[in-house]
């Protein structure tokens, strides 16, 4: 995978790997931030992560049609000084005695508003530095940051609350943003067709294309029928190995750990894994391999667990990597960010969705048997994309050049 690497794509896969590092410190610190030295309220903790989403939900449409107008660079560097100084203003405020609840829930939305801006024009950027023939691996390497902070950020994370106090954590991924901000300044930005006028623009135009095309209208209703499926398992997984099967923080640790490190090692093999059974059955044997953690939880047997452990997070490199590449090859070149940030409304609403149900369902039936619904969900997502013809979909298609009705 390091080959493809290179040129132009190598200064966005630099800047997106350090600030996802710095992000995956946040994560874990900004909420720790709000319980050790605000004493913050289950109300509060409530209200901040669920601000922290909000974004997504609320601006999802909107950030696509502001990243089709923009410049993809400037979009980059801004977002990237705006973290910076938000991010920032978290410690110097706790230095000053000066730190209330209300700043971190206005620091939680607005680094909302401007990663959503960042995501969606990085990956509306990517398929213009590669060649199509590199889009597949290019999508490989960019998976391959995010699951490398996701696996490694939260442990660097504790470590850095622990020695520095949670405000000062954040320190370092504001310094990250200093990175990424310079890497972006470097890109070359490729030639992308004319924004069109404001009179031609239709917030609906991402949906028009997602819904509309034979290959993306399965393929986004399967994976938002999985995703709100799969997310009714992440908040009881803790729950469940602590209270019901009483395991040690050192196992629930283990076992999160397990699963990051199936996703790394995932992206290593999701371009040979496609490039043998095709893109349309990679989507399809990752989704079943991602959906059997929730039966393997469900057994209450140790290696079950860990092994549906594995098997979710190889699934997840092996159905992410041919999803992000079928976006970007199948949307139309001038509505390709509207395309992705519509995507992202979708998926993350249901998992959003699926997060909140978790808990209800639990209480009316009990932890256990919930854990089966996530497995039933994805399978029903995967029929969604068998029944279709993403199924025989073999080799990553032409961009798309039409012009779509919107």
């Amino acid at each position: 995978m390091a080959w493809v690497v290179r040129g132009e794509f190598r200064k966005l896969w630099i800047g997106q790997l350090v600030s996802a590092s710095g992000s995956a410190v946040t994560t874990v610190a900004l909420p720790l931030v709000a319980v050790v030295t605000l004493q913050a309220s289950a109300v509060q903790m409530g209200a901040l992560s669920a601000l922290s989403i909000a974004p997504h939900l609320v601006f999802g449409l909107l950030a696509g049609v502001w990243v089709d107008r923009w410049s993809l660079r400037r979009v980059l560097i801004w977002t990237d000084l705006g973290r910076l100084v938000l991010l920032g203003s978290v410690p110097v405020a706790a230095a000053l005695g000066w730190l209330r609840i209300e700043q971190l829930y206005a620091v939680a939305v607005l680094t909302g508003v401007l990663t959503l801006l960042s995501d969606t024009a990085s990956q509306t950027m990517l398929p213009g530095l590669v060649p199509c023939e590199d889009l597949l691996r290019a999508n490989s390497a960019a998976l391959l940051n995010y699951n490398l902070a996701s696996t490694l950020g939260p442990s660097a994370a504790g470590l850095l609350v622990q020695v520095l106090t949670a405000p000062f954590a954040l320190v370092v991924d504001a310094a990250s943003y200093v990175v990424s901000t310079v890497t972006a300044y470097l890109i070359r930005e490729p030639a992308r067709p004319p924004a069109r006028s404001r009179a031609e623009v239709r917030l609906s135009a991402g949906l028009r294309v997602l819904f509309g095309h034979e290959m993306l209208r399965p393929l986004v209703v399967s994976a938002g029928v999985a995703a709100m499926a799969g997310a009714m398992g992440g908040p009881l997984t803790v729950l469940y190995l602590v209270r019901e099967l009483h395991k040690s923080p050192g196992f629930v640790g283990l076992t999160l750990t397990t699963f990051g490190a199936a996703a790394v090692a995932g992206t290593f093999v999701a371009t040979a894994w496609c490039d043998r059974v095709g893109l349309g059955r990679s989507y399809l044997s990752g989704v079943f391999l991602a959906s059997l953690s929730g039966v393997a939880l469900f057994t209450g047997i140790t290696p079950v667990i860990l092994l549906g452990q594995v098997f979710a997070g190889l699934g997840m490199s092996l159905f992410g990597v041919p999803q992000r590449t079928l976006r970007q090859s199948l949307a139309p070149p001038h509505l390709l960010g509207q395309v992705i940030a519509s995507w992202r409304t979708l998926v993350i609403g249901g998992q959003t969705v699926g997060a909140g149900l978790s808990g209800v369902v639990a209480t009316g039936i009990g932890i256990r048997p919930t854990l089966l619904i996530p497995t039933a969900g994805m399978l029903a997502g995967l029929l969604v994309a068998a029944l279709s013809p993403l199924r025989g979909l073999r080799e990553v298609p032409e961009r798309a050049r039409s012009v779509t009705r919107d």
